[in-house]
């Protein structure tokens, strides 16, 4: 290597250089055939995936998470606690798989709140006047796999 980011090493800041170099090669080579800039833009977009699956699976923790603690029903329990255990899995793969963005989930802690919260909502047994307005929960219990909130009903 001659000091860019690896592939296997950093999917997410890969993409970012590698769009930049397109753009450079572009610059640097006008009237080529090759589209570089709508390529760099599709790399540009790969990597806001990553992101966008990051979000999505520290969301999916919150909205289980409220579940388990806001809903009286014993039932869905274990369903809501695998759905928290397998996001939060799949959360630290991600960022696992790309370092540079390990603080991007305190970016974006209050977004996924509100995309959790509003799945959390849609469940029929939680009252959703209880819930809190705010994320009651700090980013490091979210990715904690030990770490679950009591249950306000009792429930186990």
């Amino acid at each position: 290597m001659d000091g860019r980011t690896g592939y296997d090493t950093d999917f997410h800041a890969w993409t970012r250089e590698q769009a930049q170099l397109l753009r450079d090669a572009a610059q640097a080579r006008p009237g080529s055939p090759i589209d570089w800039d709508h390529i760099a833009g599709e790399l540009d977009i790969m990597g806001r995936q990553v992101k966008d699956r990051i979000r999505s699976h520290l969301a999916a923790v919150i909205e289980a998470l409220l579940k388990l603690e806001y809903s009286p029903d014993p039932r869905p329990r274990r369903r809501w606690w695998v759905a928290a255990t397998k996001a939060r899995r799949h959360l630290e793969e991600m960022l696992e798989e790309n370092p540079s963005l390990e603080r991007f989930p305190a970016e974006i802690l209050e977004k996924a709140w509100l995309d959790g919260d509003s799945d959390a909502c849609l469940d029929d047994s939680i009252d959703i006047d209880a819930l809190p307005k705010e994320c009651p929960y700090a980013l490091e219990d979210l990715r904690d796999p030990d770490w679950w909130p009591p249950n306000r009903h009792g429930l186990a």
